[in-house]
């Protein structure tokens, strides 16, 4: 297993302005794919993710299809007992839709992605599994810079209650994140070697 992601960002502070939270970032997210391709134990993910998810039994369920080395949520999404879902990136600059999935046939999406085809009907998760880059111990996490999870998130937060669940291995982990104003941050993170939750 390799090494956790070397470096820190500086924090949401005034002096912090946006070019260089940009800046701080892209050097993470490249040193964050160098990281995450070594991976990590993918059973104990599972058995770490099961036992997060163990508290949302009968709520609707969003994952997501994992790609280029990310850890894989689909084995305990496919023992929760409730509803799942799968987001479609419906265009740029717009917040993610989730489709009912019962197994279907994924169709081809922007950005690499697989997703639910259009027949399939919308629904509002109720827990939100999130990939990342990067993560640090205050459950803030490091996309891939198009803010889709971003602005997802604060629309499910201004709808009603939502638990976003943040998946990664562990050598994702880094000291601290450049964080900006529209950044949300995470309700729990799990890794396969622990689960976070916020600081009490």
């Amino acid at each position: 297993m390799g090494a956790a992601v070397s470096g820190s960002g500086s924090g949401s502070g005034s002096g912090s302005s946006e070019t260089e939270r940009a800046a701080a970032k892209a050097a993470l997210r490249r040193a964050a794919l160098a990281a995450r391709a070594a991976g990590g134990d993918q059973a104990a993910l599972e058995r770490n993710l099961r036992a997060a998810l163990a508290s949302h039994a009968g709520q609707v369920l969003a994952g997501y299809w994992s790609m280029q080395g990310e850890p894989d949520p689909r084995p305990a999404m496919q023992v929760h007992d409730g509803p799942l879902c799968l987001p479609v990136v419906p265009g740029r600059d717009v917040p993610l839709i989730f489709r009912r999935w019962r197994g279907e046939a994924l169709a081809p999406g922007p950005l690499g992605t697989s997703q639910p085809p259009d027949s399939l009907p919308e629904i509002l998760p109720e827990v939100l599994i999130v990939p990342m880059l990067a993560f640090d111990s205050g459950l803030h996490r490091l996309g891939y810079g198009g803010g889709y999870y971003d602005r997802t998130l604060e629309m499910l937060r201004a709808i009603g209650p939502v638990t976003a669940i943040g998946l990664a291995w562990q050598v994702q982990r880094v000291d601290s994140l450049p964080v900006g104003p529209f950044d949300q941050r995470l309700d729990l993170l799990v890794t396969d070697t622990e689960i976070l939750r916020p600081a009490v």
